[in-house]
């Protein structure tokens, strides 16, 4: 697709998949009558480096982009070159007060611990809001973010891409169809705990920012603490205050076709085995185990997360060597093996081939927020409905690691650990003064 993407071009991908568009216009640029009928969504992008560039991307091929964000000045002034137009901002706050009547969507792609303060402030001006995987670092976070969502009638997606891939569509709506019979256990692992970014070691020595960071709007709604190598622009995964570990990176992704097949929001137990954490940065590996009640489609299940370098048994999937990332999903008539992080081109153990099913087909996967803001329906992966409660799900894993040995039962109602107060703290985060949700 083009850069000169306009409503034409949407129109045409709403007729490819049999969308209608019922409104014309997204209703606050109406009201303020800044945009004119025909022209295009006028979009900022908050957080513009790593997948923050992707997603500046993706949505420069939909919408107009008007504003760019970011603490660091040195990422601002690239996206200038290409991106002239733009109006540039270091702090979020300051964009969304200032261009509030301008804004139409809002793409938030910034470290997990700062997701729900900027959506959130999104979404309560009235605009239609993509954010990057995981939606948000904590499970309170998730939860507001939904309701914020349905009080103010936005639109939201969350960059969990494969969701609207025609394979997971397709494997997902055959394992809902009963086409392997009942699913009886679920694996997904991922060795990005330690191979892309440390975890399990001591907080580094402060040293002196650098001149082009603001590290003090880096920290947003977390604790003060000195600036030190290991925190921007990437490792600060690792981090329990900045991000969600390797779960909240990868679980979004790997964990996605069966929470979709089997509606797996809510666990009522998880239980972790991990190497010991100082409880600052996540451990060196963990494995961790999700209890499933039976549902009246489907028979109470388990799903297996593995990461570190730690591995499903391999009688679970003879012959099939285990990659950096997959996924097991054993059935009663069939084993499904996934060797990516995504759940795409899932497969039968065997080599059979995957019976049809009909699946909704998508326009893409940022298109769908753009075209649910010109009036089409929601995207899959909204937050109230879909990726809201695949964030909480994700995430309770990682009280299980924080806990490391005890199994802990959960009542989602409360958003709490049956029979202790020890988790509410990570559960719903104290924020700085300053910022709120």
């Amino acid at each position: 697709m083009s850069q000169e993407t306009s409503r034409r071009d949407l129109l045409k991908l709403a007729g490819a998949a049999g969308i209608t568009l019922a409104m014309p216009l997204a209703a606050r640029a109406e009201q303020s009558g800044t945009r004119k009928k025909g022209d295009k969504l006028r979009v900022a992008c908050i957080g513009i480096g790593g997948r923050g560039g992707a997603n500046l991307a993706s949505a420069a091929k939909l919408g107009d982009v008007i504003a760019l964000c970011d603490v660091d000045a040195d990422r601002r002034a690239k996206a200038l070159i290409e991106y002239p137009r733009a109006t540039t901002f270091t702090d979020f706050r300051e964009l969304l007060e200032k261009l509030d009547k301008d804004l139409d969507v809002v793409i938030v792609s910034t470290p997990d611990h700062t997701h729900a303060p900027a959506a959130a402030m999104a979404m309560k001006l009235g605009k239609h809001v993509y954010c990057e995987k995981p939606l948000t670092r904590t499970i309170f976070e998730a939860r507001r973010l939904a309701e914020l969502a349905k009080r103010h009638k936005v639109h939201t997606q969350m960059g969990n891409q494969s969701t609207s891939d025609d394979s997971v569509r397709q494997v997902a709506n055959l394992i809902r169809s009963k086409a392997f019979g009942e699913v009886k256990e679920i694996h997904c692992w991922t060795n990005r705990a330690g191979n892309f970014w440390p975890q399990g070691i001591s907080r580094p020595a402060p040293k002196e920012q650098p001149k082009q960071v603001d590290f003090d709007l880096w920290l947003g709604p977390s604790p003060e603490r000195p600036y030190a190598e290991g925190y921007h622009p990437f490792a600060w995964r690792g981090w329990w205050e900045f991000g969600s570990g390797a779960l909240g990176d990868i679980g979004c992704h790997n964990m996605n076709l069966p929470f979709m097949a089997l509606d797996l929001n809510n666990p009522v137990a998880v239980q972790a085995e991990t190497s010991g954490h100082n409880k600052d940065s996540y451990p060196l590996w963990s494995i961790v185990k999700y209890e499933f009640a039976a549902k009246r489609n489907r028979p109470a299940v388990n799903l297996q997360w593995y990461d570190g370098g730690k591995l499903p048994a391999q009688e679970l999937a003879p012959g099939v060597k285990f990659g950096q990332n997959g996924m097991i999903i054993v059935c009663e008539k069939a084993t499904l093996v996934c060797g990516n992080e995504y759940g795409i081109r899932t497969t039968i153990l065997g080599g059979a081939p995957l019976p049809t099913v009909e699946f909704v087909k998508s326009p893409g996967h940022m298109a769908e927020l753009f075209l649910a803001a010109e009036g089409g329906p929601a995207p899959m992966s909204n937050i109230p409905n879909y990726s809201g409660p695949l964030t909480e799900m994700v995430l309770l894993g990682n009280l299980a690691v924080w806990a490391n040995g005890p199994r802990l039962e959960y009542d989602a109602k409360k958003m709490s650990v049956k029979g202790t107060n020890e988790y509410d703290s990570l559960i719903k985060p104290a924020y700085r003064a300053g910022w709120t949700l």
